[in-house]
């Protein structure tokens, strides 16, 4: 079995109860099986608590207030505290930690919901770098999972993130060359014309593509700024098609809704900090597709999540006056704790991308690359 992590995973370490926010309230937490037996086996009063603050049927904790009821008014854990961490549940040891799984190869990833992480990245300089490792572990059989498809996408997605990471070329420029490699990938992948995969990433790869690419884009690059701030509007709208996880973003997102300077210049570090968020959502999700074939609305979610967090922290005043780390942390952590912890929302998000005609690749290529 082959295992793959970013190359900062061994970086991060959980900062407990300094944490600004909590992995512990806002979602429901499931717990594996074997944690279940062992809580209803576990003995004193610390046993009766464990009991009575399980839904048995629905195999979660209990929640007051939408907080984890073991979670303490210090934010910390009262199963780590009074049992010891191996009467952690599966979700709660291996948080934030995040695990894609197909036949032979786990991905492993660090989940941008927790501050921690989110910090990390944004505090990363250097472009992320992937390790895959292999474990003397039987893979797992997988019933008509598509290895062919499987191999195709894993190569556009190297192509992708080397695009990504071409620093020599403006962040704008990259994006939306990817956003056209899914769009062109898709095509492929529906009729099924994966023989013609290799070619199109070669394309895509090639010396001069830039160039060539910057010139078909000329048109978008001219958008009026009407016609990008109407299709923000629609995309900030997204965020009321989805299941509210923490009851405060609402509130926190509608306060960054005033006028926002979204166009002009990126700076070189606010580039490196949209180039790791895009990478991070590209590496998670992309491959994903080999389960639903939906390879290019993998990618619009990865390009809109970016988007979205760098308008939730341009909106934030800490930024009035230049671009601030903390503003961008929060952004970052707060869009992923709303949208990749619940499925419903994942896919949501992703039917409307590719369902409705407001999202279609010019009007994005249009908010992408306006300069207005």
């Amino acid at each position: 079995m082959l295992y793959t992590i970013p190359d900062y995973y061994y970086e991060f370490s959980c900062i407990a109860g300094d944490c600004p926010d909590t992995c512990c309230a806002g979602w429901q937490i499931v717990i594996d099986e074997k944690s279940q037996k062992k809580y209803k086996k576990y003995p004193g009063d610390f046993g009766k608590r464990l009991k009575s603050s399980v839904d048995w049927r629905e195999g979660v904790f209990r929640q007051k207030n939408k907080r984890c009821a073991f979670l303490n008014d210090e934010n910390l854990c009262d199963i780590y505290k009074n049992a010891g961490p191996a009467m952690l549940c599966d979700t709660c040891r291996k948080y934030p930690r995040h695990v894609e799984e197909y036949e032979d190869l786990r991905e492993i990833s660090l989940s941008l919901s927790c501050p921690v992480v989110a910090q990390m990245l944004m505090n990363r300089r250097e472009p992320v770098r992937f390790l895959t490792k292999e474990r003397k572990i039987a893979p797992e059989e997988y019933e008509e999972f598509d290895y062919m498809l499987f191999t195709k996408l894993c190569d556009a997605r190297d192509v992708m993130i080397s695009i990504l990471q071409d620093r020599t070329e403006d962040i704008r420029t990259r994006m939306a060359m990817v956003i056209a490699l899914g769009h062109d990938l898709q095509l492929r992948v529906s009729r099924g014309q994966l023989f013609e995969v290799d070619t199109l990433l070669g394309r895509y790869g090639a010396e001069g593509a830039v160039a060539r690419f910057e010139k078909r884009c000329k048109p978008y690059i001219g958008a009026s700024r009407e016609e990008s701030d109407e299709l923000w509007c629609a995309l900030y709208a997204l965020f009321d098609e989805l299941e509210v996880l923490k009851s405060d973003f609402p509130a926190y997102r509608r306060e960054r809704l005033g006028y926002i300077e979204l166009f002009g210049s990126i700076s070189d570090a606010e580039a490196i900090c949209l180039e790791q968020l895009m990478v991070y959502f590209i590496y998670t999700y992309f491959c994903g597709a080999v389960y639903d074939e939906q390879a290019y609305g993998k990618v619009k979610f990865a390009v809109v999540s970016t988007f979205l967090i760098r308008r939730l922290y341009l909106g934030d005043v800490r930024c009035r006056q230049g671009i601030d780390k903390a503003a961008m942390i929060e952004a970052a952590y707060r869009y992923a704790k709303e949208v990749e912890h619940s499925d419903p929302n994942l896919l949501r998000m992703e039917e409307l991308l590719m369902q409705r005609s407001e999202f279609a690749l010019e009007n994005l290529m249009r908010v992408i690359l306006c300069r207005g």
